[in-house]
């Protein structure tokens, strides 16, 4: 059964500032609860348009939307498509644009996807199953330096060369297939002190080889920029983040569009021509309340923040 949480969904959807005959793009399709909650307050004349590249998700939200008719338009693709998948469909500017970069509880918690540390399954972790490479041939394939380097960056992970090294050598006898093999690999290279504190001790490692194998950081950047460029002017920009690089990326893309002036502060006059190109809704980021943590401890590192385009 396909069950999701939707974290800070109010909260963003409202920062949409929904129009009922505008539209409006939901990045991440996940169990519908966005897209639900825009679709709802559109009219006839609106139209949502919802990206994803899980045919589980498409099937599930098929059902949960069939109510809102053509409101409401699939595209089955990543949303680093997401300039090219609009002009498919006639679309050049949009009233508002949806990111909810958490991956689906469904997604975490199905056995056979690979993603989860808590059971047994082949090594896969693709968001999309019908190409592109596979936590196997990352966790089998990868130099140790690589690995390592993922670890760190992605995981936050501080014995990434420890589990590196430990992955690296158990690969020389046999391929590591299973998610079971990985984590006991990953025990293997944090201190038995350290396996005691902070959580389950490869939760870190898995969501680093997840992010290397959908190359989500990568996506996002480009999906963040096309998002920008095919708003409209008033148009609004919505991304919930979970993780302190997709956070940093958010807040980096829409500090650059500020056009705040960059010229020495003792020149008489502006001389940068700077042009701003969106306006922060909120200085700050808009985070998960008390009574959302409670509902879903997984929120607990989620950011709402949210640009207006001028």
């Amino acid at each position: 059964m396909f069950t999701h949480i939707t974290v800070l969904k109010e909260e963003a959807v409202d920062a949409l500032a929904v129009k009922p005959d505008g539209v409006y793009v939901d990045c991440t399709l996940g169990g519908a609860g966005h897209s639900a909650m825009i679709a709802s307050r559109l009219s006839g004349a609106g139209r949502l348009i919802a990206f994803d590249q899980d045919d589980a998700a498409l099937a599930h939200a098929g059902e949960v939307l069939a109510k809102y008719g053509d409101r409401v338009t699939f595209v089955r693709s990543n949303f680093r498509r997401l300039k090219e998948k609009l002009a498919e469909l006639g679309i050049e500017k949009v009233d508002g644009v949806l990111f909810d970069l958490g991956v689906s509880s469904p997604q975490l918690d199905e056995a056979d996807r690979g993603f989860s540390y808590h059971h047994d399954a082949d090594l896969d972790m693709r968001m999309d199953r019908s190409g592109g490479i596979s936590a196997y041939d990352v966790v089998n394939d990868w130099s140790e330096a690589e690995l390592a380097r993922i670890l760190f960056q992605y995981g936050e992970e501080k014995f990434s060369r420890r589990i590196a090294r430990e992955i690296v050598a158990a690969r020389a006898n046999a391929p590591i297939r299973t998610t079971g093999e990985l984590t006991e690999l990953v025990k293997a290279g944090i201190p038995a002190a350290a396996r005691r504190t902070g959580g389950h001790p490869a939760k870190r490692s898995f969501q680093a080889i997840r992010i290397a194998v959908n190359d989500e950081l990568g996506a996002f950047e480009e999906a963040l920029e096309q998002a920008i460029d095919v708003a409209a002017p008033g148009g609004r920009i919505a991304v919930i983040t979970f993780h302190s690089l997709e956070d940093r990326i958010c807040k980096t893309a829409f500090a650059a569009k500020l056009g705040k002036c960059i010229c020495p502060p003792d020149l008489p006059m502006c001389g940068c021509g700077a042009k701003g190109v969106l306006k922060l809704v909120s200085r700050k980021p808009v985070e998960p309340s008390a009574e959302e943590l409670e509902r879903n401890p997984r929120a607990r590192s989620a950011k709402l923040r949210v640009a207006e385009k001028l």
